[in-house]
């Protein structure tokens, strides 16, 4: 559940004229290609503009396997970004301000409780674009259904969140059964600068997450459920672009974790996607040629 824009890659360099191509990226959506590449039911719910990026958006992610939901709005675009590499790291620009996507409301829920999920799955990004998609993320939250997960990943991004959703991102953590928060994302948001203040930070009163998983950048990542705790170290691998990256690591934990497997396992399956994803320009890896979609 969330938002998903259409992205411009660069070209590579050399031509005189800057090119680019078009690729697409929500953190949301990478979650559910990832799943649904691993062989499950995926199904995403959002809104796009009826434009030329939002039929892209939703003719890529069909093409993956995953079952788009989509509310067409006719009066508000396709939100957009680009990414700008360079030597001293990557900067991204966004065009998403009045998109299609800040329009999600409460009412979008119903469509998602419709298919009766396992587990649903937003992050702080899709929280802080409006007024009414907060209030869509507070509804998947307080009113799920008996079963179903609800899965957070805070995904803090300084541009778009800023201080004032310090408050927001905490409640919304803690009001989740599953969290993915990265130790950075921590001391940014919250002034929590090691793992254990970062358990007591979200799990030291009611509600609180049963499943907590830190991410640690190069370090690897530990999951903290009950008391006790697991630690895996992130495979060795050449960065060429980090964005993305986290939401492999979600994808590839949650497939294990859906398939009740031992958290250490989930830890190693989101390690390795990850690191797969660090070493690819765009937020998701090609589709081998001659795969189908998974179903």
């Amino acid at each position: 559940m969330g938002e998903t824009m259409a992205l411009l890659v660069p070209e590579a360099p050399g031509h005189t004229a800057p090119r680019f191509h078009t690729e697409i990226g929500g953190a949301e959506s990478n979650v559910a290609v990832h799943l649904a590449r691993a062989g499950r039911r995926v199904a995403w719910r959002s809104a796009l503009g009826d434009d030329v990026f939002g039929h892209h958006v939703r003719e890529r992610l069909t093409d993956t396997g995953v079952r788009c939901l989509v509310r067409e709005d006719t009066e508000r675009s396709t939100g957009l970004y680009m990414k700008e590499p360079s030597s001293g790291g990557t900067r991204v620009r966004y065009w998403r301000r009045g998109s299609a996507a800040s329009a999600l409301h409460p009412g979008d829920a119903a469509e998602v409780w419709r298919w009766r999920p396992r587990l649903v799955h937003t992050t702080g990004i899709t929280a802080a674009l409006s007024d009414t998609a907060r209030g869509l993320v507070g509804e998947l939250f307080e009113r799920t259904p008996p079963g179903t997960l609800r899965c957070f990943d805070v995904n803090y991004r300084p541009a778009l969140h800023g201080p004032a959703n310090a408050g927001l991102l905490l409640d919304l953590a803690r009001g989740a059964d599953v969290v993915f928060c990265g130790l950075d994302e921590a001391r940014a948001l919250w002034g929590v600068r090691t793992l254990p203040d970062l358990v007591a930070h979200l799990t030291g009163r009611a509600p609180s997450p049963g499943l907590l998983v830190v991410k640690q950048g190069a370090e690897g990542a530990t999951a903290v459920r009950d008391g006790h705790s697991w630690f895996e170290p992130a495979p060795p691998v050449e960065v060429v672009e980090p964005v993305g990256a986290g939401d492999a690591f979600a994808a590839g934990f949650l497939h294990r974790l859906l398939d009740d497997a031992p958290l250490p396992d989930c830890l190693s399956e989101g390690a390795r996607l990850a690191g797969v994803v660090l070493g690819l320009p765009g937020d998701i890896p090609p589709r081998p040629e001659g795969s189908a979609a998974a179903r």
